[in-house]
């Protein structure tokens, strides 16, 4: 796994769960890894014959030029967070809109609700796309309004400007992919935002409890953790990488022994 910094993910912990799970003898470890050194570490991976890598923050865009070759959903998405090695190419894959949409459908079937992402990298990148996929109206909402623009024209939804824009939108589900509030008691946005029927979700999942989260369950709105995107990513990464179903309640109970 390639991502910056490296700290807080429990990627490790359920891949290895499901490893054991399975009888797969193999290893699934963290690398931290600037910007700067991105294409050296896709360079190694190459010569030391890596067969699968995760690709998370901030890179998921960066190292799709790095790759042999982009399936063609991510690259619609226009971000990766898998790589598997098919002979001697290295294939760039997304399975974060996947894990994105089939952890909001736990709680509500989306066609035709109101959403609304923050953020615009490359997580907001796999949820807009699932969320349009699903046919889900979308709004992103980034702290720069042209990168809000430029992912809503290649995308689709559209570009609602700042975060504190919020206030102005009527919306059913809030997504947040940006990472504020990561290990940290900081929210994207005002509590007084969030409508008690909403459904809101945070990608970030450390804590799992976030902010945001707690602030919007005050409000009588529904919940759901970033734990069952990162678990059902993961899922399917393992397909990606096995050609095996995941044992994803073997990953989710090892997602929650990693928060201790």
């Amino acid at each position: 796994m390639i991502l910056h910094p490296a700290g807080h993910t429990r990627s490790p912990t359920l891949h290895r769960a499901a490893y054991a799970a399975l009888g797969i003898d193999a290893v699934y470890l963290a690398f931290d890894v600037p910007p700067a050194r991105l294409a050296d570490a896709i360079q190694g991976a190459r010569a030391l014959g890596v067969r699968q890598l995760s690709i998370s923050l901030p890179h998921k865009e960066t190292v799709m030029p790095l790759l042999d070759a982009v399936d063609e959903t991510a690259r619609r998405i226009g971000a990766v967070n898998t790589v598997v090695r098919e002979g001697e190419h290295l294939v760039g894959y997304n399975t974060d809109w996947l894990g994105a949409v089939q952890a909001l459908e736990r709680e509500r079937k989306l066609s035709g609700l109101r959403a609304v992402v923050l953020g615009a990298g490359g997580a907001a990148r796999g949820v807009v796309f699932g969320l349009l996929q699903r046919g889900a109206h979308v709004t992103v909402l980034n702290r720069t309004r042209a990168r809000a623009a430029e992912l809503t024209r290649e995308l689709g939804g559209q570009a609602g400007g700042g975060l504190e824009e919020i206030g102005k939108l009527a919306f059913d589900i809030l997504i947040n992919t940006t990472s504020i509030g990561l290990r940290s008691d900081k929210s994207p946005v005002a509590a007084d935002a969030i409508p008690p029927d909403s459904l809101v979700m945070d990608a970030v999942y450390e804590p799992e409890r976030t902010r945001l989260l707690r602030d919007a369950e005050a409000r009588g709105a529904r919940t759901l953790s970033g734990k069952w995107m990162l678990v059902l990513q993961a899922a399917e990464q393992l397909r990606l990488w096995t050609g095996r179903e995941a044992p994803v309640e073997a990953m989710a109970a090892a997602f929650d022994r990693a928060g201790g």
